[in-house]
């Protein structure tokens, strides 16, 4: 059986094209143009893939119809047919063409942080090897970034006008930080070029955010069984989704505030919001609710002494840090604890677990220097640095694999006696404003020390035992 089409496609034009058609852009972004579409049709998306032609091939062979399904208490099944075109490797000509097209206002991405080719520091990597190729062959090129500039620079030797670039990809200030590396790669190029760019293409901050697990073959069974539809990419989210940009898309754009995105002047307050009270609770869920023996989120909230915990730390430890704020948010705080309890999204305490030494230091330990500028106590937020040490030390003594890019140098410090001092000693992760404020290391040690001596749940059970 196939899905029933919604009815804007038979009116169905492209107006946007985006880069990584995954999971994540299906469930979210495409969801919001999807509502867009009934009465606009003008917005469908032309879906590209640079990598892979698993997903556009499907999507092609489905009409671009694909189920949505809304997992909460009571699951919803929606089919979104906001895609109308299906471009994967091998098909640069027609991604070209599509690109110079002036029907194409939006060009939007999700091609993970990694697809942008970018440095440590944010600015653009010329030593990556799909940005060198694209210099020496501008034409032909393999990089998101390389594409872009392509694209523009079509749209500038035509006479169109720019189209407005919008990274959905999770990174602070991600449409300027696309802007500083399309600009640069022109500037290489043509000079003339990249001054265009800066002054025609708009480039907007955005903030994404919703729980999106992977596409399983249980996924597709129940998309079946409840649609009757034998869907083979089928999406799954959980109910809240929040789409932020900037206040700056041109007048030209589609009327995306009708669907739900907020427009906003201050996106930063957002992703900070996120990124300490959604993302810093889910790494101290993630680290005691493992030491504890729980397996998913929802299971780990089910723990009345984490959950106290947890919203203790929210509360009074990391809400104070992101005052003054545009967001209530012991509201958000609280639609944050909800999601987290969401029995139908099973999301893996071990996978929120992956990569530490990469999450911490924008989770928790910004947090951590904001309170110390503050002259806040620390005691409370050290507990969850701790919980990661003493989670390293297990999987380094039991022989467990541990999924960190500093994989081998942490596996290697959790087997010794001193293992907290060894991993405080590491500047890849932590800077030595926190690990030379004394408060903050005899915090963190103390913690790390009464998760050892006494567990994590004698800790937490005695409330403030971890703190003292």
């Amino acid at each position: 059986m196939r899905a029933l089409s919604p009815a804007y496609r038979e009116r169905l034009t492209t107006g946007i094209l985006h880069f990584g058609p995954g999971a994540f852009h299906r469930a979210h972004q495409a969801d919001y143009i999807d509502r867009l579409l009934h009465d606009d049709p003008r917005w469908g998306v032309a879906a590209v893939s640079l990598r892979s032609a698993e997903t556009v091939r499907a999507l092609r062979a489905q009409d671009g119809l694909y189920t949505l399904a809304i997992l909460d208490a009571q699951p919803a099944f929606r089919t979104i047919g906001a895609h109308k075109v299906f471009l994967g490797p091998g098909e640069a000509a027609a991604v070209r063409t599509a690109l110079s097209n002036e029907s194409i206002r939006i060009v939007s991405s999700t091609v993970t942080e990694k697809g942008y080719c970018l440095a440590g520091d944010g600015s653009l990597d010329f030593g990556h090897p799909d940005i060198v190729h694209d210099l020496a062959a501008p034409a032909h090129p393999q990089s998101l970034i390389g594409w872009l500039a392509l694209g523009l620079a079509d749209r500038r030797a035509s006479g169109r006008a720019a189209f407005t670039i919008l990274c959905c990809d999770n990174m602070a200030s991600n449409g300027r930080k696309l802007r500083g590396a399309v600009e640069a790669f022109a500037a290489r190029l043509d000079p003339e070029l990249a001054r265009w760019i800066a002054g025609e293409a708009c480039f907007p901050d955005t903030m994404v955010d919703s729980i999106t697990p992977a596409t399983t073959d249980a996924l597709r069974a129940q998309v079946q069984a409840q649609t009757g539809f034998e869907d083979a990419v089928p999406v799954s989210r959980e109910a809240y989704a929040a789409w932020v940009i900037e206040d700056v898309l041109p007048k030209d754009a589609p009327p995306l505030a009708g669907a739900g995105v907020v427009l906003t002047s201050d996106v930063a307050a957002w992703e900070r919001a996120k990124l300490r009270l959604l993302n810093g609770a889910h790494s101290t869920i993630a680290y005691l609710g493992l030491l504890l023996g729980h397996e998913t989120v929802a299971e780990a909230m089910g723990d009345a002494d984490l959950a106290g915990f947890v919203e203790r730390l929210m509360i009074d430890d990391i809400s104070p840090t992101l005052q003054p704020s545009p967001i209530d948010l012991r509201a958000y705080t609280s639609e944050v604890l909800a999601r987290f309890r969401n029995p139908a999204i099973r999301h893996l305490l071990s996978q929120i677990a992956w990569d530490g030494s990469q999450k911490l230091p924008y989770r928790l330990l910004d947090t951590i220097a904001d309170a110390l500028a503050a002259g806040r106590t620390v005691e409370r937020l050290a507990v969850p640095i701790a919980a990661w040490i003493q989670f390293i030390k297990r999987q380094s003594r039991s022989g467990a694999d541990i999924v960190d890019p500093l994989a081998g140098p942490l596996s290697d410090a959790g087997k010794h006696a001193d293992a907290a001092e060894r991993m405080l000693a590491m500047e890849q992760i932590f800077p030595r404003s926190i690990t030379e404020n004394a408060d903050v290391r005899s915090a963190i040690l103390d913690a790390a020390r009464a998760l050892e001596e006494r567990g994590a749940r004698a800790c937490l059970a005695n409330k403030e035992a971890c703190l003292a």
